[in-house]
């Protein structure tokens, strides 16, 4: 074990000392040999980990090596030839950029997310502000050098367009991964290296900047180095497989897209030059820019509105049964009163009898089982306007307007409904209920749902008492429980 750990600090200490000899040596020779050395070292690198490791997906790693291999032959093709006259160098690296981005995508396929549009979304839009400046300081500048158009324009063209997608690319799998993906996180450090790289050679393309060709090699060398040093990661074996995506960075995505909307509006001045061709691609590019932005802006709107409805409706009704909570149950009055003004109310009590001999003999879950279908029978008995809660354990309140008789006709669906056996998971039960009614008079005004609920609790629990049914609470003033004559027949619960 020890020996091939130290096998792996040879190759990684390798292939960083030879960064530095092209810039110690002017030779062709020497600049090419430490090139393809650095790139033997990676792909050696990248062989051992898929070794050791044995990925369940290892195509994207062969898919690696051989960009490695098509950068590295494009590059020499350009430090061999003195002019470039022939488009094979172009070629090689564009081939080698299609590799990294079938690893790309075959990477970022298997995550899935039901937000992953908005972050498609964020991608595209730094990948379009990068077209955006690679149109005007390196592609505009290349067709106006350019006498004709031949292949050699169209690979000097498309290397810049593939760039910004590679870009998008990266951004997109940098918003998907997770701290975890050290390995992914070293091949999102060397790919943008090598686009830095590339960017520093198009500058150099275009005589916007003048760079040796030992400091052009640094880039690549290095990006080569860090493929290979991910691949020997642990972390290398989980990339590929499924894996759920939760966004995260949302305002550092943010603030890049602002970033690159300031970037795209100094375009405008910094190319006043401009011919027609380049202001109609200029001009195209910044409305789909602007469009995105406002696209996201609007999704953003519409996921912090989701967002408030959503906890809205987690802070006013109970998560077991969907029902209103105490809270919301006491706010009811006051939400309703333009519908309910000049009605008399009505409020039920409802206590479920026997629960707790189901929860104690069958356990919550089973306990919970049977709320959840009580409060699935109390929504369909009652009106879509009349309000239904769970006020605590087994016990429920329905606030509706009604008059006494039709609230008497409510209680006995509800009772019938409620009394008929519940299938649950462990068995069928049979349970029964309890019913206390308060009642206003439409001019009651004053009426608040505290004192509904006190009487009805009341007149509740003198139901349950003497197996009644149901009972108002103005029975209770005029008579003996005993003798009230709203009551319900009812089996005994089994």
């Amino acid at each position: 074990m020890r020996h091939r750990i130290c096998w792996r600090t040879v190759l990684f200490t390798g292939g960083v000392l030879i960064l530095g000899l092209p810039l110690l040596s002017d030779s062709r020779a020497v600049t090419l040999g430490t090139l393809f050395a650095s790139v033997a070292i990676s792909l050696t690198m990248i062989g051992t980990g898929v070794r050791k490791y044995r990925p369940r997906h290892p195509l994207p790693w062969y898919l690696l090596s051989a960009a490695a291999v098509q950068f590295a032959i494009g590059t020499a093709l350009r430090h061999v030839s003195e002019s470039q006259r022939h488009p094979f160098d172009d070629l090689f690296t564009l081939f080698g950029y299609c590799c990294v981005g079938v690893a790309a995508v075959l990477w970022l396929r298997p995550r899935q997310n039901s937000t992953d549009h908005d972050l498609l979304l964020d991608s595209g839009l730094i990948g379009l502000g990068a077209l955006l400046l690679s149109w005007t300081f390196l592609i505009s500048p290349v067709l106006r050098m350019a006498h004709g158009v031949h292949f050699g324009t169209i690979t000097s063209v498309a290397d810049p367009v593939v760039d910004a997608l590679l870009l998008t690319v990266i951004v997109h799998s940098v918003i998907t991964s997770a701290r975890s993906e050290t390995s992914l996180r070293l091949v999102h450090l060397a790919m943008l290296v090598i686009l830095g790289g590339d960017l520093g050679y198009h500058l150099e393309t275009v005589g916007s900047a003048v760079l040796g060709r030992q400091i052009q090699l640094l880039p690549l060398q290095l990006g080569f180095t860090l493929i290979g040093a991910a691949a020997l990661h642990p972390s290398m074996v989980v990339l590929g497989g499924p894996r759920d995506i939760h966004p995260h960075r949302s305002r550092q995505r943010a603030s890049i897209i602002a970033i690159v909307m300031i970037m795209a509006s100094l375009v405008p001045v910094v190319g006043s030059t401009l011919d027609t061709l380049d202001r109609v691609v200029v001009s195209s590019l910044f409305a789909l820019l602007l469009g995105g932005v406002l696209l996201r802006s609007e999704r953003a709107i519409e996921r912090s509105a989701r967002s408030e409805r959503r906890a809205q409706y987690q802070a006013d009704h109970d998560m077991l049964t969907g029902l209103l909570n105490r809270a919301a149950l006491l706010r009811a009055l006051h939400r309703n009163r333009d519908r309910w003004a000049g009605q008399p109310l009505a409020l039920l009590f409802i206590d479920l009898d026997g629960f707790k001999r189901v929860n104690d003999n069958y356990g919550h879950a089973v306990g919970d089982e049977l709320i959840a279908n009580a409060a699935a029978r109390i929504r369909r008995v009652i009106r879509r306007d009349d309000a239904a809660a769970r006020y605590g354990g087994d016990e429920f309140v329905v606030l509706a307007p009604l008059a006494q008789q039709q609230a008497r006709q409510l209680a006995e669906r509800l009772l019938a409904s409620l009394g008929e056996p519940f299938e649950l998971s462990a068995a069928e039960v049979r349970i029964a209920a309890s019913i206390g009614i308060a009642c206003t008079r439409p001019r009651e005004t004053e009426t608040t749902v505290y004192e509904l609920l006190r009487e009805a609790d009341s007149a509740m629990y003198h139901a349950k008492e003497y197996s009644l049914g149901y009972i108002f609470h103005d029975d209770l003033r005029r008579s003996r429980p005993e003798a009230a004559p709203h009551t319900w027949e009812r089996e005994s619960a089994v």
